[in-house]
């Protein structure tokens, strides 16, 4: 099977109750994490050595967005009027 050709089923298809539930705890986590970590990569949240580092900030920048989509991903309805996909 070609890697490429998996990626399409599964974009926006959550149906199975325990996948959703695993993405979105994953995704919960990785929003929370990335906003704590770009807080004080910013230096709003002091206390370790990634305060007012700005690295962290854009290494939490991208976990929170990467959250974010899997969240949407989990929360997304499937169309109505399309049976047998």
């Amino acid at each position: 099977m070609h890697a490429t050709s998996v990626v399409p089923r599964y974009v926006g298809k959550m149906k199975r109750r325990g996948d959703r539930i695993v993405v979105i705890v994953a995704g919960a986590i990785l929003l929370l994490v990335g906003i704590v970590f770009g807080g004080q990569g910013l230096g709003v949240i002091p206390g370790s050595f990634m305060t007012g580092d700005r690295t962290w900030f854009y290494i939490g920048l991208v976990m929170a967005f990467v959250g974010l989509v899997l969240l949407l991903i989990a929360f997304r309805r499937p169309k109505s009027g399309r049976s047998g996909e």
